[in-house]
Order: C-alpha cells, then structure tokens, then sequence
C-alpha cells in the first residue's frame, strides 16, 4: 500500500483524473524533496479534513521545480485542461492556496501515471 498521497481539494478534478485529462499536479514551492520519480502513490479527490475518494494509485514518472513564469502552455494543461496561461495559472494557484501567486514563485511539477490493476 503507498505510504504517499496527491491529494486534490477541488471537486472536479476527480472526473479530470478519471478520464486521463489530468496527468500532472503543479504545486507551490519545491516540493522535490517529498515526491521523486519511481515513487508510488494513491491519488486522493476530497474535501480537505473530509473524506476523499481514492481514485488511484499512480507512479510519478518526473518531478521539476521551476519557476510559474517558466513553465510551458502543455505543462499548464497537463495539470489543468482549462488553462494555458501562466498568469491564469498563478491565479488559480493564489485562490488555492489562499495567498497572491505571481509567475516568479517557485513551482513544482508533478507528472504521474496512473497503475492499472493490482499492485502486490
């Protein structure tokens, strides 16, 4: 059983990471130091300090930290399909994480693959 989750808070992504939409996850601040590539994990949509859906378990195929500002149309809609651009990006970001976000913070990406069938 993985010892790691990506937990998502908002209520649609969970149909995104069931149709394939959603392979990547960028998040705030390095976070390399907790995810690396190989690493398994359960992927998680819920109510943060509610319950949460395991939707499921996934490999991390790359982890890159680098800044918003930096990152690519394709690496935007690998985590959301909906947006392209990184300033959109940084708003979203800021209504998550409830603070401002700009294109000079340092981000993380998170690819990942989702693992058909039983693990052990």
């Amino acid at each position: 059983m993985p010892s790691y989750a990506l937990n998502f808070y908002n209520p649609a992504v969970g149909d995104q990471l069931r149709s394939g939409r959603k392979t990547a996850t960028i998040r705030l601040g390095d976070k390399s130091p907790k995810y690396k590539k190989g690493m398994i994990v359960t992927v998680l949509a819920g109510a943060r300090y509610g319950l949460r859906e395991r939707v499921f378990d996934a490999v991390i195929d790359k982890v890159e930290v680098k800044r918003l500002g930096d990152l690519s149309p394709r690496e935007i809609e690998h985590d959301n399909p909906e947006i392209r651009r990184a300033d959109e990006l940084a708003r979203w970001l800021g209504q998550l994480y409830n603070r401002d976000v700009s294109e000079a913070d340092t981000v993380t990406v998170i690819r990942f693959s989702q693992i058909i069938g039983t693990m052990f």
